[in-house]
């Protein structure tokens, strides 16, 4: 009598392949253990949270001259890893002043009292509902990260996070909040012909439908920070830390001013992102 073991095996493991390659099947919870940041991923017709490795360590005495928006999303984080109450997060305004690096920054410092990061592009947030799905009943707290969000009129995702952030039938789980960058305050372009709409009635003004619901995203994030271009004074303090961060001694600190300013200029900018690349160069040409 033949043995038709192996042949069954190698056809149950094609199956297996076939349905992991067939739409709508459910995501499978990653191994919470491997990690303490997620990315989310799709593949063809494969979605996933794939542990990352080695996530950026960013540290909240890295980031210079936003005291008073460390603060807030502080005692926010620390509300929610302490069960209390606590809300949604967008933070908003010029390119490189650290919005992005501050919710880093949160992991760097609360992962070891359970705090995980799963980071999510802006096309992959109408797969929210599934993310959201796989972290009820976990005992970590989760931060559901998306950054640099800028929408256009008509996105699924746009629809999508509006939904799960106040109006799905679904309420996010009291173990995850979302935080969300944006160089947009309402994140959807705004044009001058949707004012035409707007009506004044005794003294009051009534935005026209269409501002409304561009409005009405960002009104569902119950906490807005707000980021603004540096000052030169604040640009070279940053410049300053990051020298010191990287090994410039203190006396050779200031000669490195003028070419600062010079880096700046060219680059039209100045942020705390500018000048941790002006740091890297010169600390690099300082070395050699």
């Amino acid at each position: 009598m033949n043995d038709f073991t192996p042949l069954i095996t190698r056809a149950e493991r094609l199956l297996e392949r076939l349905e992991s390659l067939l739409p709508g099947g459910a995501p499978v919870a990653p191994d919470w253990n491997a990690a303490i940041a997620f990315r989310w991923r799709r593949k063809q017709q494969m979605t996933a949270l794939v542990p990352v490795r080695h996530p950026h360590q960013i540290r909240l005495d890295d980031l210079q001259d936003i005291e008073d928006k460390k603060a807030r999303i502080l005692a926010n984080t620390r509300q929610f890893l302490a069960g209390k109450r606590a809300n949604n997060v967008l933070l908003t305004g010029a390119r490189g002043t650290g919005k992005s690096s501050l919710v880093k920054a949160m992991l760097t410092e609360f992962a070891n009292q359970g705090l995980r990061l799963i980071e999510v592009d802006k096309d992959d947030l109408v797969d929210l509902p599934d993310i959201i799905e796989l972290l009820h009943d976990r005992p970590e707290r989760f931060i559901v990260f998306s950054d640099d969000l800028s929408f256009e009129d008509g996105e699924p995702a746009y629809k999508a996070l509006k939904s799960v952030l106040d109006g799905s039938l679904a309420a996010l789980p009291d173990n995850v909040l979302i935080y969300a960058t944006s160089n947009r305050r309402h994140l959807m372009p705004e044009y001058f012909a949707e004012n035409a709409a707007t009506k004044h009635k005794d003294g009051e003004i009534h935005p026209g439908e269409a501002v409304e619901e561009k409005i009405s995203l960002s009104e569902r994030f119950g906490l807005w920070i707000s980021f603004y271009p540096f000052s030169q004074d604040e640009y070279l303090a940053v410049v300053h830390h990051w020298l010191s961060q990287f090994g410039v001694p203190a006396d050779a600190i200031p000669a490195a001013r003028t070419d600062a300013l010079q880096w700046a200029l060219l680059r039209g900018s100045r942020s705390g992102r500018v000048a941790w690349q002006f740091a890297r160069d010169y600390a690099g040409r300082f070395e050699a």
